[in-house]
C-alpha cells in the first residue's frame, strides 16, 4: 500500500515537472496597463519594459532587484533609444535579492502609486513562481497580467525551478 501511494506521488511529481516544461507561461497581449514591473536577471525583460513604455502600453515602469551601483544614467547608456524614459517614468527598485523580496518590493511599489493595473515581466521558466509571489503580495489592489519573455532553458534550469515552484508552494500552503 504505501509502495502504490509512493509511487503515485512519484508519477504526479514526474507528470507535475511534464508540464511545467511543456506548458511554459507565454508572452502577453498588446493590453495596456497602468504600469510594467521587469525583474531583474534575464536578457529581453528590460527591452520589453521599455518597448511598452514608449507605446504607451503602461504609463510607469519599476525595475525591481536593481544593484545598488547602477543608476538611471547606466542604464540609459545602455538603452540609449530610450533614455528619456529613465528620467520621467521609470523607478529602480533596490531592494530586493530575490523572487520573495522582488514581490514584497512590487506590492510596495504597486500600493504607494494606487496602481490598479500591472503588467509582470520576467522569462517564462520564472513567472510561474515569480507570478504566484506577486499575486500573494499584490493581493487585490491590483491585477496582475503575466507577460513571459521566451527562452530555451536547460533542463537543469527548468528542474530547478520546478523545484523551487513546489517548495515555495508547500510553504505557502504550510504558513512557512
Amino acid at each position: 500500500m504505501i509502495s502504490r501511494f509512493l509511487a503515485f506521488l512519484g508519477l504526479a511529481y514526474l507528470l507535475g515537472y511534464a508540464a511545467f516544461a511543456v506548458l511554459l507561461p507565454e508572452p502577453g497581449d498588446d493590453r495596456a496597463t497602468d504600469a510594467v514591473v521587469v525583474l531583474t536577471g534575464g536578457p529581453k525583460r528590460i527591452e520589453r519594459g521599455l518597448d511598452l513604455l514608449a507605446r504607451h502600453r503602461a504609463q510607469r515602469m519599476l525595475v525591481s532587484g536593481v544593484d545598488a551601483t547602477v543608476g538611471a544614467h547606466d542604464l540609459a547608456v545602455q538603452y540609449p533609444a530610450s533614455a528619456p524614459l529613465f528620467a520621467c517614468c521609470i523607478d529602480l527598485g533596490r531592494e530586493a535579492v530575490d523572487t520573495r523580496s522582488n514581490a514584497d518590493e512590487v506590492a510596495r511599489w504597486v500600493k504607494r502609486r494606487r496602481f490598479k493595473s500591472v503588467r509582470l515581466v520576467t522569462t517564462d521558466w520564472h513567472m510561474p513562481r515569480a507570478g504566484f509571489e506577486i499575486v500573494r503580495q499584490v493581493g487585490g489592489s491590483a491585477q496582475v497580467y503575466e507577460d513571459a519573455i521566451e527562452s530555451h532553458p536547460r533542463f537543469q534550469t527548468l528542474f530547478l525551478e520546478y523545484n523551487k515552484y513546489l517548495l515555495r508552494r508547500a510553504a505557502v500552503l504550510l504558513g512557512i
